[in-house]
């Protein structure tokens, strides 16, 4: 069992500056594991300097002198989390000689955890540089897809939350909700025809369900920064449109979650909507914090955090053409797209009322292991 390490005496002032930070650190990307207090401080320095680095990480020293959470959040959106990770990838594309490779990876992967026996390519001096290493793929075994369920996690990372949909509103954290309108944007004529309109008495929820005795489930699942950067396709599914929403890279850790309201709707984000054999699914990739590209393997029209396109709008792009009547069909498994570092997806889908989840909130998955089922 895990076992909490607390100061007494005189060393609990000394011991909290230097020790603060880091835990609060570990907590945020989900890494906190049970080892001994030496090998602890040790390899918790390297999240130290990341820590006061960090945009958050910079206010939250401002909470103990009195700062008031309003003003936080708002000097925290004032942040330029779009240039600043612009910066950040290019500086993630510069080839990184032969003999830096290894150190500058070896620390990331003794850092955050990676298990690099799992990756396709164990040699480190393989991957030029760090988004390169940040997207590598896994071995097949690595990963089997669950046959018997009917959806299941599209990638590595930790559940934060999931259930059905009320009051067309989604938690992002428990206790902390976002519109479903806002998040997905409106229906609009130029999407799938079979979302008609419906008189304005009926909810935005109610326009998503189209078959009869069917209700509308949401998961949200956070990818940490070592976890596996590629999503996958968690059913067998026709994807019809795609809703590109420019937007904030704020940070997406559960820790910041709480404290911004409708963060997911702030962020850059990826809509992808059709419908499997129960009607409406979607599944949305959101942006953080240096991860301001967002790649969909199919759509190669899409471009996120382009300077191109201002924060507070959308762009649509309809896969039904006279040629293709049916969309993209995707298969339960097969890759769909991938993230430089990591974010987080959000499932909304139609399912009957019996559908079960095979979850519990906080639980680590990984791509390929059942979500839920009839």
């Amino acid at each position: 069992m895990c076992q909490s390490n607390t100061l007494q005496g005189p060393d609990l002032h000394a011991g909290k500056w230097l020790q603060f930070p880091q835990l609060a650190l570990r907590r945020r990307l989900g890494q906190l594991s049970c080892m001994s207090r030496p090998a602890l401080k040790l390899r918790s320095w390297p999240l130290t300097i990341l820590y006061y680095l960090l945009p958050f990480g910079a206010l939250k020293p401002l909470t103990r002198v009195g700062w008031r959470p309003m003003s936080r959040v708002s000097l925290y959106k004032s942040v330029p989390t779009r240039l600043l990770s612009r910066a950040w990838g290019r500086l993630n594309q510069v080839e990184l000689p032969t003999w830096l490779r290894k150190p500058v990876y070896s620390l990331y992967i003794w850092t955050f955890g990676v298990n690099m026996k799992e990756a396709a390519v164990e040699d480190l001096h393989h991957y030029r540089n760090l988004s390169e290493f940040f997207r590598r793929k896994l071995k097949p075994q690595s990963r089997p897809v669950c046959c018997y369920h009917s959806v299941i996690s599209p990638s590595d990372g930790k559940i934060l939350n999931f259930g059905q949909v009320k009051n067309c509103e989604v938690e992002q954290v428990k206790g902390v909700t976002y519109s479903l309108e806002s998040f997905l944007g409106p229906r609009t004529s130029t999407e799938d025809t079979q979302f008609s309109q419906t008189p304005s008495c009926h909810s935005f929820q109610n326009q998503l369900v189209t078959q009869e005795g069917n209700e509308l489930y949401h998961c949200v699942i956070y990818l940490a920064p070592g976890d596996y950067h590629c999503f996958h396709s968690p059913t067998d599914w026709r994807v019809s449109h795609r809703r590109h929403f420019p937007g904030s890279l704020m940070s997406v850790n559960p820790g910041v979650a709480r404290w911004i309201k409708e963060l997911f709707c702030h962020n850059e984000r990826v809509v992808l909507t059709g419908d499997w054999k129960h009607g409406f699914f979607s599944l949305t990739a959101v942006g953080a914090t240096n991860v301001g590209s967002i790649r969909i393997y199919f759509d190669r029209d899409l471009h996120t955090n382009s300077p191109c396109y201002s924060k507070g709008s959308y762009n649509d792009f309809s896969f039904i053409t006279n040629n293709n009547k049916e969309g993209i069909p995707m298969r339960k498994g097969e890759h769909l797209g991938e993230f430089n570092l990591g974010s987080t997806i959000v499932l909304i889908f139609e399912a009957p009322k019996d559908f079960n989840f095979h979850l519990k909130p906080g639980q680590k998955i990984r791509f390929g292991e059942a979500l839920g089922s009839l």
